[in-house]
């Protein structure tokens, strides 16, 4: 195995209550954020409406498009498609329920603005600028979020249950409050940078939501191995040995994975932009979850549970009471 580290040692449990306080004022500040927004953002997935891809021949102006959609009376966000598709345009429509049964007479007056103002649709003899149109209702957006919600209650469920299984149940609930404060986290984030949550964000949490727990079980796991070999030693020391022992393995496969998801985000164009943005924040936070919040969440726990319980007594060991020596006549 590649070691990136040796005979590291760091005292990373000593350092919680800046880890804590660090955490604790990202998820303070998304709280203010979503307070003052007044909730999350929705896509068109959550929220309703239709989404409408357009091609052109040449890469569009952006500004000229918004400028037709306001024409239009048009609420809409416009997307760059980016990356192989450098001409193509995604349209967000995002509509009431008032709304929905007009979504294609909308389609249709689009079109035909497109095909007034613009001469560069995707062939000169078409008369058809929008490649698809897809149109979701405000109760399907509806039923899609609360089969999110249950989506994620559920993994966290399964992961509560392996877990405590595996090893003791304090584990298993560290390492659900370690995935909770990972959504947490990153969903602020998202209200912060004004960013949607659609269907792809969801599938990103959920991915992250296994990746968080594989790196944190790594780190128990060690732990459960440095109790049975070192049964002297205190948690703590036992603690910060396993993730010093762990470090490297936990640097490389979350970095390797980090490259990946980067690239993503930089590259991959506006479509998949917020999924790539939810993989950059969720490994970064995931990783550092698994050392800064899961492994002093037992430790904390542990130390709660020593004070509280009663001291044994030991027995005192018998006096040794010695014959007095008989006297002499």
């Amino acid at each position: 195995m590649i070691e990136l580290f040796k005979d590291i040692k760091v005292d990373w449990l000593g350092k919680r209550k800046i880890f804590l306080a660090i955490s604790g004022s990202i998820m303070l500040l998304g709280l203010v954020s979503l307070a003052t927004k007044k909730g999350f953002e929705y896509g068109v997935d959550f929220k309703g409406g239709t989404k409408i891809q357009v091609r052109f021949k040449e890469k569009p102006d952006i500004e000229k498009i918004r400028q037709l959609l306001h024409d239009n009376k048009t609420d809409s966000q416009i997307q760059a498609v980016g990356g192989a598709r450098p001409n193509d345009v995604l349209i967000e429509y995002q509509g009431t329920k008032e709304e929905e049964a007009s979504s294609g007479v909308i389609i249709g007056a689009l079109n035909k603005g497109f095909q007034a103002k613009f001469d560069s649709c995707r062939d000169a003899s078409s008369v058809d600028c929008i490649l698809k149109a897809d149109s979701i209702g405000p109760k399907v957006g509806d039923d899609l979020k609360r089969q999110a919600v249950f989506a994620t209650l559920y993994a966290l469920g399964g992961i509560l249950i392996y877990i405590a299984f595996r090893f003791e149940w304090i584990y298993g609930a560290a390492a659900v409050f370690a995935v909770f404060h990972d959504t947490l986290v990153t969903l602020g984030l998202f209200s912060i940078f004004h960013r949607p949550i659609d269907l792809t964000v969801i599938a990103a949490m959920l991915t992250l939501v296994g990746y968080s727990v594989n790196d944190t079980i790594v780190v128990f796991d060690r732990v459960r191995e440095n109790l049975k070999l070192h049964r002297r030693d205190d948690l703590e020391k036992i603690m910060n040995d396993s993730i010093n022992q762990t470090l490297s393995r936990t640097i490389l496969t979350s970095g390797l994975t980090f490259i990946t998801v980067l690239a993503l985000f930089v590259f991959g164009g506006e479509i998949i932009n917020h999924f790539a943005f939810a993989m950059v924040i969720g490994i970064i936070i995931g990783t550092y979850s698994s050392v800064a919040i899961a492994a002093p969440l037992v430790l904390v726990y542990t130390n709660i549970r020593g004070n509280a319980a009663p001291q044994v007594a030991v027995p005192a060991r018998p006096a040794v009471v010695k014959a007095a020596k008989p006297k002499r006549a």
